[in-house]
Order: C-alpha cells, then sequence, then structure tokens
C-alpha cells in the first residue's frame, strides 16, 4: 500500500460511505431493529436485519463505483456487526436508555467507531484505486 493517498479520492469515498451510513442506519433503520438490537435476549435477528441493510447499501454502492472492492462491503458488515453487538451489550448490561445518563455517550462512541471504519476503508480504497 502507497504511504500517500489522493485526497479527492480519499474524500470521494468518505462522502459515499457516509451517505451509506445515513441511510442504512438512519432512514432503512426500523425502530424494530434499532430497539431489538440492543435488547438481553431476542437481538440476533433484528441486529442482523440492520446490519443486511449496511450490506446491501454499501455493496451496491461499491459495485457501481468500484466493484473490484466488493469485499469491503462484506468487512463493513462485520464490522458493523461487533460495534453494534458492544453497544447492544454495554445498553442491555447497564440499562442505558434515553433517560440514562450515558445514553448519549454510547450513542456518539458507536457512530464514531463506524465513522472511524469508513475512514479506513476510504483510505484503503483511494490507496489502492
Amino acid at each position: 500500500m502507497s504511504s500517500s493517498v489522493p485526497v479527492g479520492v480519499l474524500i470521494g469515498w468518505m462522502l459515499v460511505l457516509t451517505f451509506k451510513h445515513v441511510i442504512a442506519d438512519f432512514v432503512l433503520q426500523t425502530s424494530w431493529m434499532a430497539l431489538g438490537k440492543d435488547q438481553k435476549i431476542g437481538w440476533a435477528l433484528p441486529l442482523l436485519a440492520h446490519c443486511s441493510v449496511h450490506l446491501v447499501v454499501g455493496m451496491a454502492l461499491i459495485l457501481m463505483i468500484a466493484p473490484r472492492f466488493w469485499f469491503l462491503a462484506v468487512i463493513d458488515f462485520v464490522i458493523h456487526l461487533i460495534i453494534d453487538r458492544a453497544k447492544g451489550l454495554c445498553a442491555s448490561t447497564f440499562n442505558v436508555h434515553l433517560e440514562h445518563p450515558w445514553f448519549w455517550t454510547l450513542i456518539g462512541v458507536d457512530q464514531a467507531l463506524h465513522h472511524l471504519t469508513g475512514f479506513g476503508l476510504s483510505i484503503f480504497m483511494a490507496a489502492n484505486g
């Protein structure tokens, strides 16, 4: 991998993956997914459904722009699954809900980790494009 990346390409991929994240994490995520994936039991199906939305949207965008990077949609899916399950474990273990003082911190850390994932994937694509 190169030690430098084309900045324009990096910014382009960041915009694409940020768009993907907004669509999959907010527009297409149902309340069943959002609430269900954080439960102590019954979390697996809502989590899998939510992360599958990320996979489908990410794969579609990557295949349209640079099909050779298709596998990064799968990597993003796995990382998203891990991050959201970790958040769900914290939420269910410590009973973190909307009124809990840690709620927004937990949401913020979750979103930061997702955006750092997008940044890392963007660096990879920009460096190898």
